[in-house]
């Protein structure tokens, strides 16, 4: 049976109520086009549109927007000839690119998070789940600086950034992927939940980082890991693309991953 963009649509749509302003929507393509492959990604870059043809996939189920805003608008980018290069490659490959964020963040438990805690070993580490954040109990023993090294390692990464003491004994921490490192998130959080780690993707640089600094300067035991948006994400889309491979098993389907789009000098 010939599966369309539709049919994987529904299934990933199923169980879940998206709110009215959902950004979650086919961005190129069409929903009656019969899929010949899937590739899964965090953001369909310009590497992963090119794996996408290589492999003979038409279908790219994507978290973030290819074109560089939250909402995928396009009319602000005009004549920009990056836009106008990568947008003739999607269509003259004639690839659907279908935007799954809301969706998967919608999952119980978030499957992003999900992605997250099981690539780095802590699911049974996991003492609540929250719908921004899941909350963490590590064993005695473990230092600020093993868990940024514990995540680095396991996720391939070059580099993490913190704040705090490195040396700090931390017991309780937050997980907290994407773009919810905001101190409106954190600081309750913190507080709340009695955490003396916070572990990010990403956040403002003049919130969280800064409450950290000043709650040290304070003599408190407090401390921050920021992974990158995308390294705190991506985990979660290759989890989605193993479960659809299991639903899907006459389908090719690939997570497509990307190298950091940050160096360190």
């Amino acid at each position: 049976m010939n599966l369309t963009v539709q049919d994987i649509v529904f299934h990933l749509t199923d169980t879940v109520e998206l709110p009215e302003n959902t950004v979650d929507q086919l961005i190129t393509g069409t929903l009656h086009q019969t899929v010949t492959g899937i590739i899964v990604a965090f953001m369909p870059t310009q590497h992963v549109i090119e794996q996408a043809i290589q492999h003979g996939a038409n279908l790219i189920i994507a978290h973030e927007s290819p074109f560089y805003n939250h909402h995928s608008h396009t009319d602000w980018l005009g004549t920009d000839p990056v836009y106008i290069h990568k947008k003739k490659l999607i269509d003259e490959a004639g690839i659907s690119i279908f935007r799954c964020h809301d969706i998967i963040h919608r999952f119980q438990p978030d499957g992003i998070t999900e992605g997250l805690i099981q690539a780095l070993g802590w699911s049974s580490c996991v003492e609540q789940r929250l719908s921004e954040a899941s909350i963490i109990s590590f064993p005695e023993g473990h230092t600020v600086e093993a868990v940024a090294n514990h995540v680095k390692n396991t996720l391939g990464l070059d580099y993490v950034r913190v704040a705090g003491r490195p040396e700090m004994e931390c017991r309780r921490a937050a997980v907290l992927v994407g773009f919810r490192g905001n101190g409106n998130v954190t600081i309750p959080l913190i507080q709340n939940e009695q955490l003396d780690l916070i572990i990010a993707g990403e956040g403002f640089e003049w919130e969280t980082p800064e409450y950290v600094r000043d709650a040290v300067q304070q003599g408190k035991s407090m401390a921050l890991i920021m992974m990158g948006h995308a390294e705190s994400e991506a985990s979660g889309m290759k989890l989605l693309a193993d479960r659809l491979r299991e639903r899907f098993s006459e389908l090719n389907v690939h997570f497509a991953d990307e190298r950091p789009v940050y160096t360190v000098l």
